[in-house]
């Protein structure tokens, strides 16, 4: 990451930048493929079996139904590897799918990450793309699922 070059701020209303990464079972996911078939709801998380992490992502899979009903696809994302995010998914029974962020690219790209001592980490984020490819919901922390629903038409 360099310091100089800051990504573009998005806002709800912006196109969202396309990505393509694998997921805990190494299928690949390109949010391009959503494009006028599915809501996309992505939950940037810090780390898998953190205590924050792990009531965030709980709670999303509590409320699965709601937003099967919304015709969304949701993703959990962060830097963890392929072992992390396997052993996170079966502990919590998660319904979707946790990407695998190495570098941080897409989390850059998305204005999830924050600098801690010296260092990336990513920001704890909740993003909301609609069919058409717009960012609809942008909010930092752990928003009400209530907010995050609304948003979606």
């Amino acid at each position: 990451m360099v310091k100089d070059k800051k990504p573009a701020k998005l806002s709800v209303g912006a196109m969202a930048p396309d990505f393509s990464l694998r997921d805990e079972s190494g299928k690949t996911v390109d949010l391009s493929g959503f494009r006028g078939k599915k809501n996309v709801v992505l939950v940037f998380y810090p780390g898998d079996m953190t205590p924050g992490c792990t009531v965030q992502l709980c709670a999303v899979r509590d409320d699965w139904s709601k937003f099967e009903a919304a015709d969304a696809v949701v993703f959990g994302i962060n830097h963890g590897d392929t072992d992390s995010h396997q052993r996170f998914k079966r502990a919590y029974d998660f319904p979707f799918p946790l990407l695998i962020d190495t570098g941080k690219k897409t989390s850059e790209k998305f204005g999830a990450l924050k600098t801690l001592f010296g260092r990336p980490v990513i920001k704890r984020t909740v993003i909301v793309i609609d069919k058409e490819g717009k960012i609809v919901f942008l909010k930092s922390g752990m928003p009400k699922h209530s907010d995050i629903l609304k948003a979606i038409k």
